[in-house]
């Protein structure tokens, strides 16, 4: 995977939806990723209790190809159309080390 060819997909969604997302990505072509638990700031007040909303951040590295293939298989598994179902997004990565691929 060459650094010129890497994008870290962003894929933030409410608590308990990570799996979901790490599986569609991996049946679409994602090779792994990883899962960090993340808190809202939008702040909810629920009978004069106020809740910080409890998130995932799925972060994968792909190749620029399976960007649309992964977004769709994503986007399939949860629907980030509705409202308050998270977000999907890509970053450009200048420098990559320590990915070990094999090919096949």
């Amino acid at each position: 995977m060459s650094a010129t060819n890497c994008k870290l997909m962003v894929t933030i969604v409410n608590k308990g939806k990570a799996e979901a997302v790490a599986k569609a990505a991996c049946n679409a072509g994602a090779k792994g990723g990883t899962v960090i638990p993340a808190r809202g700031l939008a702040v909810k007040l629920m009978l004069g209790f106020s809740v910080e909303p409890e998130k995932e951040i799925v972060l994968t590295i792909i190749n620029e190809e399976q960007v649309p293939a992964i977004q769709e298989a994503i986007l399939k598994e949860i629907d980030l159309t509705q409202p308050n179902h998270g977000i999907c997004f890509v970053i450009p990565l200048d420098s990559v080390i320590g990915i070990n691929k094999t090919e096949n």
